[in-house]
């Protein structure tokens, strides 16, 4: 059936009412002048083509992030005279406290930028939620491409938080919404790897130009998604519903679905019956721990991200190309950067194929094992560093190394923390707890960025890099012990297993 036939009035019937349909045509006079639709059979198959190009739209945001975490690697060694000091636009190089902070503002951004996201989530939607994050990114690398200042750059650094904070805490609540429950790993999944894409970027070009072309590019991202998101993609439709826009709702859902009218009516009422249930108990952040299943969810969801920042994800992000010019190795700094990027996203395209597949819980204990053991090789090559064996028959342990914890990132978690934290919570607390899990992540990235120079001091790198590989270690059992499988599963069933209601 198609949009045309506004005369036709559906009604919500038993899945076993073989019921037929009334139709005005006068053709079919035969038929009954009291017929219903059947919304429960024949389910009509959609193209599904529209929700891809969708969200990789939409996480052109998770680029720009992925560009913004990658910014320091190439552009620290110019700042502190390492690489190319007559290039510097400082008029001094920057000490080992300045980089710290260059590196550790990023996150202290990123964790007033969920609040900020948190105010308006529900107010204006997802959609105007997820343009507004990215606005910083655009103000941030404007500035940038004009200033001498250390100060500025501090500045510039903190707006890209304050912008990535917001897409982390917006982004995965909106895929999720806009997903079905046979694709939503992997749809969750292509924030983390458009993260890696964008690292890359800023990896490959960084080196080889000047700050202020750097610069320029960076800011061209944003700039192409701010209007193809503004006037093509539609905001939620659990989003719609919960604002009482019916109307928007279904037309959004045939769009994200490629259905007709008739064939996302199933659907619609579903996330109906979903939002209502929900918003009848409008939550607060203090109730995720008011219910034994919100606070189990919370308890995974802050676990998952407090472990993907103590793996040292961010130290090997922010400081790739210096940890190389440490290591002097033979093979160039810039160049082992770029492999070690070329490799995450080769490792985190693999999760969106195998993710509903072998689930989400074996591949995040692979992960963590992964980086574990790729730290703790990182740690014992800088213990032997100045030894004739590691000079001569090891000099490619740093880069195997790193390259090994990247798949490892990349392929578990690095995406797979986001797309839990879109399943495991109701519509009616989600912006709360997905504030909170967002803003825990990046202050807890603060800290151990800022404070990475001093752990140094104090245990050398090559401890530095064990104690992160002896965190990865207690993730497995985390994994083991506490995360049910969310793969293939409705947000409703995972509900019902938070709640202990299902295994």
């Amino acid at each position: 059936m198609d949009d045309h036939h506004d005369d036709v009035k559906y009604e919500r019937v038993s899945a076993h009412d073989h019921s037929s349909t009334q139709c005005p045509s006068e053709n079919m006079k035969k038929l009954s002048d009291n017929v219903k639709i059947n919304l429960y059979e024949g389910d009509e198959q959609g193209k599904g083509l529209f929700l891809y190009i969708a969200v990789c739209v939409a996480n052109l945001t998770s680029f720009v992030s992925g560009v913004a975490i990658g910014w320091t690697s190439p552009v620290i060694p110019k700042l502190n005279g390492e690489v190319e000091p007559e290039s510097n636009p400082l008029s001094t190089p920057i000490t080992i406290n300045q980089q710290s902070w260059l590196g550790s503002l990023l996150p202290l951004g990123a964790v007033l930028g969920p609040f900020a996201a948190g105010l308006f989530v529900d107010t204006i939607g997802r959609k105007k939620s997820i343009l507004i994050s990215t606005l910083p990114f655009m103000a941030a690398f404007s500035m940038a491409i004009f200033t001498h200042d250390i100060n500025l750059f501090y500045l510039m650094r903190f707006l890209c938080g304050l912008a990535m904070g917001g897409v982390f805490a917006i982004l995965p609540m909106y895929v999720a919404e806009v997903a079905e429950d046979c694709n939503r790993g992997a749809l969750g999944s292509l924030f983390a790897l458009f993260i890696c894409i964008g690292i890359l970027f800023a990896y490959c070009i960084g080196p080889y130009v000047s700050l202020t072309v750097f610069n320029i590019i960076c800011v061209v991202p944003s700039v192409i998604f701010f209007p193809i998101f503004l006037l093509f993609i539609p905001d939620s439709p659990h989003y719609l519903i919960s604002r009482g826009d019916y109307a928007y709702a279904e037309e959004a859902l045939m769009k994200f679905r490629q259905k007709s009218r008739l064939g996302v009516q199933k659907e619609l009422l579903e996330i109906k019956d979903t939002v209502n249930a929900s918003m009848r108990n409008k939550g607060r952040l203090i109730d995720l721990f008011r219910s034994k299943g919100l606070l189990r969810a919370l308890m995974i969801s802050l676990g998952l991200v407090g472990f993907q920042q103590l793996s040292g994800i961010n130290i090997v992000l922010f400081y790739t190309q210096t940890i190389f010019l440490l290591a002097g190795t033979t093979i160039p700094s810039e160049i082992s950067t770029i492999i070690v990027g070329v490799v995450q996203i080769l490792a985190g395209s693999l999760t969106p194929l195998l993710v509903e597949r072998t689930g989400k819980r074996l591949i995040l204990i692979f992960s963590a094992v992964g980086m574990a053991c790729a730290m703790a090789l990182l740690g014992l090559y800088f213990y032997i560093q100045n030894s004739p064996i590691a000079k001569s028959h090891l000099f490619w342990l740093p880069i195997a190394s790193l390259i090994c914890y990247n798949i490892s990132y990349s392929a578990g978690f690095g995406p797979l923390p986001w797309a839990v934290l879109g399943e495991v919570f109701p519509a009616n607390v989600k912006s709360a707890a997905s504030t909170l899990t967002a803003s825990v992540c990046w202050l807890l990235a603060f800290i151990i960025t800022n404070i990475f120079g001093v752990v140094i001091e104090t245990i050398g790198i090559y401890g530095t890099f064990w104690l992160f590989s002896s965190f990865c270690i207690v993730a497995v059992f985390f994994v083991y012990f506490l995360l049910p499988e969310t793969s293939g599963k409705t947000l409703q069933e995972i509900q019902a297993i938070l709640n202990g209601e299902g295994a």
